[in-house]
């Protein structure tokens, strides 16, 4: 069948272009889709206008096109999926799905064809993914696919062989604050208990030295006891000495004034 496209069809013809297509690719595709109409004599007749209209239109597509493509370049999108060992996801990351999330981005619809992706991604990881926004127009966009619970961050750190710094939460904080105040309080206990001991220690010393005060100045009391004795002892000995010796002088002077009594009376 000839038909006369109203619109550019990417790959086919471009508006205004007059073609031979299959039956059923003009009556169940083009047609339908006000794609293309019949080569009829009135639609021949318009080739020139639909052609013009045409060419400005893929003036304002491919403008905007190339504004979305820069604003696109070296875009990051993450993607949270399930997944078990060896990283491998349980499903896969489709064009589908990118252009979703392409379409959040920018507010504005996505076709997903226009997301080159040999085959689904099926693990974790960093990729860079091709978009072919127009025949005339490509950009390369990343996209993080990361764990369901994890901190996209920490991923993309990981994917780009980065190191990762994790920083506890504010309930890991809390019992982290809450251990160095139980080791600070067992800190301040065994200071105290130290203190404690040294004070004993100390209390012990000097009852110690002043028992041994009190044993020094009972022996040196039992020694001037001793001596005291001694002195006495010495005293009473030279006592009875002196007396002896009076009474023997007493008895030599009565013996001697006898026998001078003696020779008078002969």
């Amino acid at each position: 069948m000839k038909v006369v496209f109203l619109e550019d069809v990417a790959g086919v013809a471009q508006g205004g272009d007059v073609k031979e297509v299959k039956n059923g690719f003009a009556r169940n595709y083009l047609i339908p889709k006000n794609l293309a109409v019949p080569a009829t004599h009135n639609a021949l007749q318009q080739i020139k206008s639909i052609a013009q209209r045409s060419e400005e239109e893929r003036v304002r597509t491919l403008t905007d096109v190339r504004a979305l493509a820069e604003a696109l370049e070296g875009t990051l999108i993450n993607i949270e999926m399930r997944s078990g060992v060896n990283n491998r996801l349980y499903g896969s990351v489709t064009n589908a799905v990118v252009a979703d999330e392409l379409a959040k981005i920018t507010e504005r619809e996505i076709d997903r064809r226009t997301v080159i992706l040999p085959e689904p991604i099926r693990e974790l990881g960093l990729f860079e993914v091709t978009l072919r926004l127009h025949q005339e127009v490509e950009v390369s966009i990343d996209v993080l696919v990361y764990p369901i619970g994890a901190d996209p961050e920490a991923a993309l750190a990981v994917a780009r062989g980065e190191e990762v710094t994790v920083e506890p939460s504010d309930e890991a904080a809390g019992e982290v604050a809450s251990e160095d105040s139980v080791e600070d309080a067992d800190t301040d206990e065994t200071a105290v208990e130290s203190d404690e001991e040294e004070a004993d220690e100390e209390a012990d010393t000097e009852g110690a030295e002043e028992e041994s005060t009190e044993e020094d100045a009972d022996e040196d009391a039992e020694a001037e006891a001793e001596d005291a004795e001694e002195e006495s002892s010495e005293e009473s000995a030279d006592e009875p000495v002196a007396g002896t010796e009076d009474d023997a002088d007493e008895e030599a002077d009565v013996e001697e004034a006898a026998g001078e009594s003696k020779e008078t009376e002969s």
